[in-house]
Protein backbone atom coordinates (compact mmCIF):
# COMPACT_ATOMS: atom_id res chain seq x y z
CA UNK A 1 0.00 0.00 0.00
CA UNK A 2 3.33 2.47 0.35
CA UNK A 3 2.38 5.32 -2.47
CA UNK A 4 5.19 5.38 -5.30
CA UNK A 5 6.10 9.48 -5.15
CA UNK A 6 6.03 9.46 -8.82
CA UNK A 7 2.45 8.78 -8.88
CA UNK A 8 0.08 11.00 -8.97
CA UNK A 9 -3.89 11.64 -9.66
CA UNK A 10 -3.31 14.14 -11.97
CA UNK A 11 -0.84 17.44 -12.04
CA UNK A 12 -3.00 20.91 -11.27
CA UNK A 13 0.28 22.60 -10.07
CA UNK A 14 -1.65 24.74 -7.39
CA UNK A 15 0.23 28.27 -6.41
CA UNK A 16 1.90 28.10 -2.87
CA UNK A 17 2.97 24.50 -2.92
CA UNK A 18 6.64 24.56 -3.08
CA UNK A 19 8.10 20.67 -3.50
CA UNK A 20 8.49 19.80 -0.02
CA UNK A 21 12.35 18.23 1.33
CA UNK A 22 10.40 15.00 2.39
CA UNK A 23 6.72 14.38 2.58
CA UNK A 24 4.52 13.96 5.46
CA UNK A 25 5.03 10.67 6.36
CA UNK A 26 1.66 9.51 7.29
CA UNK A 27 1.74 5.75 8.97
CA UNK A 28 -2.32 3.60 9.37
CA UNK A 29 -2.07 1.47 12.17
CA UNK A 30 -4.81 -1.28 11.18
CA UNK A 31 -6.39 -3.76 13.40
CA UNK A 32 -8.95 -6.67 12.14
CA UNK A 33 -12.19 -5.40 11.66
CA UNK A 34 -10.97 -1.77 10.89
CA UNK A 35 -13.97 0.56 9.19
CA UNK A 36 -13.00 0.70 5.92
CA UNK A 37 -14.84 3.78 5.02
CA UNK A 38 -12.76 5.98 8.21
CA UNK A 39 -9.59 4.61 6.93
CA UNK A 40 -10.26 5.57 2.93
CA UNK A 41 -11.80 9.29 4.39
CA UNK A 42 -8.33 9.91 5.64
CA UNK A 43 -5.73 8.32 3.21
CA UNK A 44 -7.93 9.45 -0.35
CA UNK A 45 -7.39 13.27 0.86
CA UNK A 46 -3.36 12.62 1.21
CA UNK A 47 -3.64 11.27 -2.59
CA UNK A 48 -5.53 14.46 -4.06
CA UNK A 49 -2.95 16.97 -2.24
CA UNK A 50 -0.60 14.97 -3.89
CA UNK A 51 -2.02 15.19 -7.30
CA UNK A 52 -3.41 19.11 -6.57
CA UNK A 53 0.31 20.05 -5.28
CA UNK A 54 1.69 18.47 -8.80
CA UNK A 55 4.67 16.70 -6.19
CA UNK A 56 4.39 14.25 -3.23
CA UNK A 57 3.67 16.17 -0.25
CA UNK A 58 2.37 13.27 1.85
CA UNK A 59 3.67 9.45 1.82
CA UNK A 60 2.25 6.62 3.69
CA UNK A 61 1.79 3.04 4.58
CA UNK A 62 0.08 0.63 6.89
CA UNK A 63 0.95 -1.04 10.08
CA UNK A 64 -0.26 -4.45 11.58
CA UNK A 65 0.74 -6.22 14.12
CA UNK A 66 1.68 -8.87 11.98
CA UNK A 67 2.75 -8.56 8.46
CA UNK A 68 0.20 -9.80 5.95
CA UNK A 69 -3.35 -8.94 5.31
CA UNK A 70 -5.98 -7.31 7.60
CA UNK A 71 -9.42 -7.88 7.39
CA UNK A 72 -12.12 -4.80 7.60
CA UNK A 73 -15.33 -4.70 8.35
CA UNK A 74 -16.30 -4.84 5.21
CA UNK A 75 -14.54 -8.23 4.36
CA UNK A 76 -11.92 -6.65 2.31
CA UNK A 77 -8.34 -6.91 2.87
CA UNK A 78 -5.74 -4.33 3.57
CA UNK A 79 -1.72 -5.89 3.48
CA UNK A 80 0.49 -4.20 6.08
CA UNK A 81 3.46 -2.82 5.06
CA UNK A 82 5.00 -3.63 8.07
CA UNK A 83 4.47 -5.06 11.63
CA UNK A 84 5.34 -2.93 15.06
CA UNK A 85 8.16 -4.59 15.26
CA UNK A 86 9.91 -2.83 11.79
CA UNK A 87 7.72 -0.02 10.86
CA UNK A 88 10.08 2.83 10.12
CA UNK A 89 9.22 6.53 11.87
CA UNK A 90 6.24 8.27 11.20
CA UNK A 91 5.42 11.82 11.14
CA UNK A 92 2.15 10.86 11.54
CA UNK A 93 0.50 7.81 13.32
CA UNK A 94 -3.47 6.69 12.92
CA UNK A 95 -5.06 4.57 14.50
CA UNK A 96 -8.25 2.81 12.88
CA UNK A 97 -9.47 -0.02 15.30
CA UNK A 98 -12.86 -2.44 14.64
CA UNK A 99 -15.84 -2.64 16.71
CA UNK A 100 -13.66 -4.00 19.53
CA UNK A 101 -11.27 -1.25 20.33
CA UNK A 102 -12.76 -1.05 23.84
CA UNK A 103 -11.26 -4.37 24.62
CA UNK A 104 -8.25 -4.22 22.01
CA UNK A 105 -5.04 -4.66 24.45
CA UNK A 106 -1.44 -3.86 22.25
CA UNK A 107 1.13 -3.37 23.96
CA UNK A 108 3.73 -3.25 21.50
CA UNK A 109 1.52 -1.14 19.72
CA UNK A 110 1.53 1.27 21.94
CA UNK A 111 5.16 1.02 22.76
CA UNK A 112 6.46 1.70 18.70
CA UNK A 113 3.98 4.67 19.27
CA UNK A 114 5.54 6.01 22.25
CA UNK A 115 8.35 5.74 20.27
CA UNK A 116 7.37 8.11 17.30
CA UNK A 117 5.96 10.36 19.88
CA UNK A 118 9.35 10.43 21.42
CA UNK A 119 10.68 11.93 17.49
CA UNK A 120 7.77 14.93 17.66
CA UNK A 121 5.14 12.49 15.68
CA UNK A 122 1.20 13.36 16.02
CA UNK A 123 -1.28 10.66 17.08
CA UNK A 124 -4.57 10.39 15.97
CA UNK A 125 -7.82 7.96 15.65
CA UNK A 126 -10.74 7.28 13.81
CA UNK A 127 -14.43 6.18 14.97
CA UNK A 128 -13.46 4.18 18.12
CA UNK A 129 -9.88 3.82 18.09
CA UNK A 130 -9.86 6.61 21.08
CA UNK A 131 -10.26 4.08 23.24
CA UNK A 132 -6.95 2.05 22.23
CA UNK A 133 -5.57 5.33 22.86
CA UNK A 134 -6.83 6.05 26.11
CA UNK A 135 -6.51 2.75 27.76
CA UNK A 136 -2.65 3.03 27.00
CA UNK A 137 -2.75 6.76 28.67
CA UNK A 138 -1.95 8.30 24.98
CA UNK A 139 -4.91 10.79 25.54
CA UNK A 140 -4.38 11.77 29.05
CA UNK A 141 -4.57 15.21 28.81
CA UNK A 142 -6.29 16.20 25.19
CA UNK A 143 -9.56 16.58 23.84
CA UNK A 144 -11.25 13.94 21.71
CA UNK A 145 -14.09 12.29 20.15
CA UNK A 146 -15.37 9.34 18.80
CA UNK A 147 -18.19 7.41 17.28
CA UNK A 148 -21.47 8.76 18.82
CA UNK A 149 -22.57 5.54 19.89
CA UNK A 150 -19.52 5.02 21.75
CA UNK A 151 -19.37 8.44 23.30
CA UNK A 152 -21.14 7.32 26.63
CA UNK A 153 -19.05 4.19 27.78
CA UNK A 154 -15.95 5.93 26.79
CA UNK A 155 -17.03 8.85 29.36
CA UNK A 156 -17.72 5.97 31.98
CA UNK A 157 -14.21 4.19 31.20
CA UNK A 158 -12.64 7.65 31.29
CA UNK A 159 -14.19 10.33 32.91
CA UNK A 160 -11.22 12.27 33.42
CA UNK A 161 -10.76 12.85 29.50
CA UNK A 162 -12.32 15.61 27.83
CA UNK A 163 -14.46 14.34 25.41
CA UNK A 164 -15.77 16.32 23.13
CA UNK A 165 -19.21 15.75 20.66
CA UNK A 166 -17.47 16.94 18.03
CA UNK A 167 -17.59 15.39 14.59
CA UNK A 168 -13.81 15.78 14.72
CA UNK A 169 -11.33 17.11 17.34
CA UNK A 170 -7.61 18.32 16.85
CA UNK A 171 -6.00 18.88 20.08
CA UNK A 172 -2.12 20.17 19.68
CA UNK A 173 -0.23 16.65 19.13
CA UNK A 174 -3.86 14.90 18.93
CA UNK A 175 -6.58 14.40 16.04
CA UNK A 176 -9.58 12.07 16.64
CA UNK A 177 -12.92 11.77 14.25
CA UNK A 178 -16.67 10.33 14.94
CA UNK A 179 -15.57 8.52 12.11
CA UNK A 180 -17.20 8.58 8.33
CA UNK A 181 -16.83 12.05 6.80
CA UNK A 182 -15.59 13.28 9.94
CA UNK A 183 -11.99 11.98 9.14
CA UNK A 184 -12.79 13.18 5.63
CA UNK A 185 -13.03 17.14 6.88
CA UNK A 186 -10.55 16.52 9.56
CA UNK A 187 -8.02 15.49 7.15
CA UNK A 188 -8.93 19.10 5.34
CA UNK A 189 -8.02 21.00 8.11
CA UNK A 190 -4.65 19.31 8.59
CA UNK A 191 -4.39 19.93 5.01
CA UNK A 192 -4.83 23.54 5.65
CA UNK A 193 -2.73 23.59 8.37
CA UNK A 194 0.20 21.79 6.80
CA UNK A 195 0.35 23.69 3.58
CA UNK A 196 -2.81 26.10 3.19
CA UNK A 197 -6.49 26.58 2.46
CA UNK A 198 -6.06 26.80 -1.36
CA UNK A 199 -4.76 23.17 -1.46
CA UNK A 200 -7.30 21.97 1.28
CA UNK A 201 -10.53 23.29 -0.76
CA UNK A 202 -9.09 22.07 -4.00
CA UNK A 203 -9.13 18.73 -2.01
CA UNK A 204 -12.65 19.24 -1.11
CA UNK A 205 -13.69 20.43 -4.58
CA UNK A 206 -11.87 17.13 -5.98
CA UNK A 207 -14.56 15.08 -4.09
CA UNK A 208 -17.43 16.91 -4.65
CA UNK A 209 -17.39 17.82 -1.24
CA UNK A 210 -18.52 21.00 1.05
CA UNK A 211 -16.43 21.40 4.48
CA UNK A 212 -17.93 20.87 6.75
CA UNK A 213 -17.05 24.15 10.20
CA UNK A 214 -13.61 23.12 11.86
CA UNK A 215 -13.79 21.71 14.76
CA UNK A 216 -17.72 22.12 15.20
CA UNK A 217 -19.05 20.99 18.49
CA UNK A 218 -22.51 22.99 17.52
CA UNK A 219 -24.51 20.83 19.11
CA UNK A 220 -26.93 20.99 15.72
CA UNK A 221 -24.48 20.17 13.29
CA UNK A 222 -23.45 16.40 14.49
CA UNK A 223 -26.85 15.75 15.43
CA UNK A 224 -28.36 16.96 12.13
CA UNK A 225 -25.55 14.79 9.86
CA UNK A 226 -26.45 11.85 12.19
CA UNK A 227 -30.74 12.09 12.54
CA UNK A 228 -31.56 14.26 9.00
CA UNK A 229 -33.93 16.08 10.97
CA UNK A 230 -33.97 19.63 9.85
CA UNK A 231 -36.85 21.07 12.46
CA UNK A 232 -34.78 23.08 14.72
CA UNK A 233 -36.99 22.65 17.70
CA UNK A 234 -36.98 18.66 17.00
CA UNK A 235 -33.45 18.90 16.66
CA UNK A 236 -33.01 20.98 20.00
CA UNK A 237 -35.22 18.62 22.01
CA UNK A 238 -33.63 15.45 20.86
CA UNK A 239 -29.85 17.31 21.60
CA UNK A 240 -31.59 17.57 24.95
CA UNK A 241 -32.83 14.09 25.39
CA UNK A 242 -29.52 12.41 24.45
CA UNK A 243 -27.26 14.33 26.88
CA UNK A 244 -29.70 13.98 29.40
CA UNK A 245 -30.85 10.27 28.57
CA UNK A 246 -30.03 9.54 32.47
CA UNK A 247 -32.39 11.72 34.03
CA UNK A 248 -35.58 10.07 32.18
CA UNK A 249 -36.10 13.91 30.49
CA UNK A 250 -40.13 13.87 30.51
CA UNK A 251 -41.77 15.05 26.96
CA UNK A 252 -44.10 17.88 29.14
CA UNK A 253 -40.80 19.48 30.69
CA UNK A 254 -38.33 19.31 27.33
CA UNK A 255 -41.52 21.31 25.87
CA UNK A 256 -41.52 23.92 28.51
CA UNK A 257 -37.79 24.10 28.18
CA UNK A 258 -38.74 25.22 24.31
CA UNK A 259 -41.15 27.36 24.89
CA UNK A 260 -43.38 25.14 22.76
CA UNK A 261 -46.80 23.82 23.37
CA UNK A 262 -46.06 19.65 23.64
CA UNK A 263 -49.15 19.12 20.55
CA UNK A 264 -46.59 21.40 18.13
CA UNK A 265 -43.44 19.14 20.03
CA UNK A 266 -45.42 15.76 19.30
CA UNK A 267 -46.05 17.06 15.77
CA UNK A 268 -42.94 17.66 14.87
CA UNK A 269 -41.45 14.74 15.74
CA UNK A 270 -43.95 12.63 14.30
CA UNK A 271 -43.25 14.41 10.84
CA UNK A 272 -39.40 14.14 11.30
CA UNK A 273 -38.68 11.17 12.39
CA UNK A 274 -41.42 8.79 12.43
CA UNK A 275 -42.13 8.35 16.21
CA UNK A 276 -43.49 10.06 19.03
CA UNK A 277 -41.09 12.20 21.75
CA UNK A 278 -41.76 9.91 24.22
CA UNK A 279 -40.70 6.37 21.70
CA UNK A 280 -37.80 8.89 20.80
CA UNK A 281 -36.57 8.95 24.47
CA UNK A 282 -37.52 5.07 24.84
CA UNK A 283 -35.07 4.09 21.90
CA UNK A 284 -32.33 6.28 23.01
CA UNK A 285 -32.58 4.17 26.39
CA UNK A 286 -32.33 1.35 25.20
CA UNK A 287 -29.80 2.37 21.99
CA UNK A 288 -27.21 3.83 25.21
CA UNK A 289 -27.79 0.24 26.92
CA UNK A 290 -26.65 -1.94 24.14
CA UNK A 291 -23.81 0.81 23.94
CA UNK A 292 -22.84 -0.10 27.54
CA UNK A 293 -23.64 -3.60 27.21
CA UNK A 294 -20.78 -3.82 24.75
CA UNK A 295 -18.66 -1.46 25.33
CA UNK A 296 -18.27 -1.20 29.22
CA UNK A 297 -18.28 -4.09 32.09
CA UNK A 298 -20.74 -2.34 34.02
CA UNK A 299 -22.89 -4.82 35.75
CA UNK A 300 -26.74 -5.20 34.08
CA UNK A 301 -27.91 -3.06 37.32
CA UNK A 302 -25.13 -0.52 36.78
CA UNK A 303 -26.46 0.08 32.92
CA UNK A 304 -30.18 0.09 34.06
CA UNK A 305 -29.56 2.90 36.70
CA UNK A 306 -27.19 4.71 33.82
CA UNK A 307 -30.38 4.33 31.59
CA UNK A 308 -32.71 5.88 34.39
CA UNK A 309 -35.08 2.45 34.84
CA UNK A 310 -35.66 2.26 38.00
CA UNK A 311 -34.63 -1.58 38.53
CA UNK A 312 -33.18 -4.45 36.52
CA UNK A 313 -36.38 -5.83 36.10
CA UNK A 314 -37.99 -2.85 34.16
CA UNK A 315 -35.10 -2.76 32.28
CA UNK A 316 -34.84 -5.85 30.96
CA UNK A 317 -38.42 -6.19 29.70
CA UNK A 318 -38.25 -2.80 27.66
CA UNK A 319 -34.96 -4.34 26.65
CA UNK A 320 -36.61 -7.51 25.70
CA UNK A 321 -39.51 -6.07 23.98
CA UNK A 322 -37.43 -4.16 21.69
CA UNK A 323 -34.22 -6.42 20.71
CA UNK A 324 -35.84 -9.37 21.69
CA UNK A 325 -33.55 -10.39 23.47
CA UNK A 326 -32.28 -9.95 27.43
CA UNK A 327 -29.30 -7.83 28.28
CA UNK A 328 -27.46 -10.35 28.68
CA UNK A 329 -27.99 -12.71 25.40
CA UNK A 330 -27.49 -9.23 23.87
CA UNK A 331 -23.85 -8.54 25.78
CA UNK A 332 -23.07 -12.05 25.27
CA UNK A 333 -23.56 -12.28 21.03
CA UNK A 334 -23.02 -8.84 20.64
CA UNK A 335 -19.16 -9.22 22.10
CA UNK A 336 -18.76 -12.31 20.25
CA UNK A 337 -19.38 -10.46 16.79
CA UNK A 338 -17.27 -7.24 17.47
CA UNK A 339 -14.45 -10.16 17.98
CA UNK A 340 -15.10 -12.27 14.41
Amino acid sequence: MTIDPNTYVRTLSLPGISPPEKSIHVLFLLFPGFPMMAFTAMLEPLRAANGLAGHAVYSWGAVGLEHGPIEASNGLSVTADYSVADAPKAQRIIVCSGGNADRLKADTAAAWIRRNLREGAMLGAVADGAFLLARSGLLDGYACTLHWTSQQAFAEAFPLIDLRTSLFVIDRTRFTSAGGIGGFDMTLEMIERDFNAELANGVAEWFVHKRLAPQSDRIDLPLQLRTGVRDMVVLTAIGIMETGIEDNPKVSEIAERLSVSRDRLERGFRRETGRTPGQYIRDLRVARAKDLLIHSDLQIREVALICSFSNVSAFARMFKQSTSQSPSQFRQIGRVKTTE
